[in-house]
């Protein structure tokens, strides 16, 4: 540094003397010399600290998105356009929604446009979804890994505290990330997606060739993928309803699929409702009309009904311990009468006919064996006696309304009361008189084979009539 600065006073020594070669002054010289001194000792540093001390400068601001923000893969269909049913999973003709207790609401906070993805890019489900050709249960989680977008989009999601974007526009946040301010001070709204309440395994299917479509529909033809394309169980039954040998190894019964307690019955009872079956389920669905046809659902399939309820809870209502406001009307005590000559709604399918029904008839005095204090004067449950006991037979018969509702008439009486007229006169202690109808005696054998005790409630074993029905 010292031999620099000699060599600029020398030459400035020499640049100061005169063309005619005599020497300046020494008072110019001096200060020329002084000039070089203070340009050396301070020119070059000072050159430096001025370039260090100027502000850096700005690195270029990220790509901004197009005005009014990101369009596609924010709907299944472009604009939010109904779906066609032919892109639907199979079944939702049937089940146009999936059931909220089976799969719990989601809050999906991405943009994903599958069809593009499949149809121009060329990616598969197994390029995003791999994990589901290994997924056993429900719980795995079979999204994609951030770092997996990576690959082609230029962000760094190695870190997911300091996620890293890029300068291109498929590296920003917003461009895969909703929200007005996606990526502000490094966070995003996440993604709720919960776990369905059903037993279900990915890999079993796949390896059997079922392949996404057959649970999902035409993902391909979509660009966001939303609830919408869960399976449906009607779906479902495609396979798991088979019979014999067709049904292969697509079990039918209900807990193949669907959660269930300690005892076998499934868990019906959820955050977001109680599950029921669906109206095209046995027409079992449970609408306010249930209480009315639920008889003949359970007599069609009784097994059907105890996959969800106990016996408890159908005796609850069946043994008369608790009545339901709307099985019998307030009213119910004057009318029921004509309602059990109806047999509608059959009384013996919740109560006891000779204790229920007639402990109460007996206190109220219309029972034939009412105590004598009780009976009404002038009261009668029956019709005179020329219309319901003597001959002829007439509409109002009690042989009619005993082969129309025999259940009307032991509600009150016994077999003794009926064997007091028609047992055989002697042995039995009877009146003798005959209920067997015109012909009887060509088909007695035919029904003593059937059940031979209402026989010998009238007749001797060594009764002659009976040995020839025998």
């Amino acid at each position: 540094m010292m031999m620099n600065a000699s060599k600029r006073r020398a030459e400035s020594a020499r640049k100061t003397r005169r063309p005619n070669g005599r020497p300046l002054p020494g008072w110019l010289a001096f200060v020329a010399c002084l000039s070089a001194l203070v340009l050396g000792l301070v020119g070059p540093d000072a050159s430096a600290r001025a370039a260090d001390d100027a502000p850096p400068a700005e690195p270029a601001a990220p790509p901004a998105p197009p005005p009014g923000g990101y369009k596609s893969g924010l709907h299944p269909m472009p604009n939010d356009a109904e779906t066609p049913l032919a892109f639907m999973p199979p079944g939702s003709a049937a089940s146009p929604v999936p059931s909220e207790e089976i799969y719990p609401p989601q809050t999906i906070t991405i943009r994903f446009n599958h069809k593009k993805h499949t149809k121009d890019l060329k990616q598969t489900c197994k390029s995003c979804h791999a994990a589901a050709y290994t997924s056993d249960k429900v719980a795995d989680r079979l999204m994609p890994k951030a770092e997996q977008c990576d690959a082609c989009h230029d962000v760094d999601h190695s870190d997911l505290n300091a996620v890293k974007a890029g300068t291109d526009a498929n590296g920003q946040c917003v461009f895969c990330h909703i929200g007005d301010k996606a990526g502000e001070k490094g966070t995003v709204a996440p993604m709720v997606l919960p776990n369905a309440n059903l037993v279900f395994t990915h890999k079993k299917h796949l390896d059997r060739n079922i392949q996404c479509g057959q649970c999902h529909g035409q993902v391909g033809e979509l660009e966001l993928a939303t609830r919408d394309q869960l399976p449906r169980m009607s779906g479902c039954f495609a396979c798991h309803n088979m019979s014999g040998a067709a049904q292969g190894q697509a079990k039918g019964a209900c807990t193949t699929c669907h959660t269930a307690r300690n005892d076998g019955r499934m868990i019906t009872s959820f955050t977001t409702g109680n599950l029921v079956p669906p109206q095209w389920m046995h027409n079992a669905a449970h609408t306010p009309d249930f209480i009315e046809r639920h008889k003949a659902v359970a007599a069609n399939d009784s097994a059907f009904c105890g996959s969800c309820h106990t016996t408890n809870e159908c005796t609850d209502c069946h043994d008369g311990r608790v009545r339901p406001r709307k099985v019998h009307p307030n009213d119910w005590l004057s009318i029921h009468a004509q309602s059990a000559r109806q047999d509608n709604p059959r009384c013996a399918s919740c109560h006891q006919a000779q204790t229920f029904c007639a402990d109460c008839h007996r206190r109220v005095g219309v029972a034939r064996d009412t105590a004598s204090g009780n009976r009404l004067a002038g009261r009668r449950f029956h019709p005179p006696a020329a219309e319901f006991t003597t001959a002829p037979r007439g509409p109002n018969h009690h042989a009619w309304e005993a082969m129309r509702n025999l259940n009307a008439c032991v509600s009150c009486h016994t077999e003794r009361d009926c064997a007091t007229c028609h047992a055989t006169k002697g042995l039995s202690g009877g009146h003798g008189v005959n209920p067997h109808p015109l012909g009887f005696r060509d088909k007695c054998g035919a029904a003593f084979a059937r059940n031979p005790r209402p026989c010998l409630v009238c007749h001797q074993s060594s009764d002659p009539l009976v040995r020839a029905c025998q």
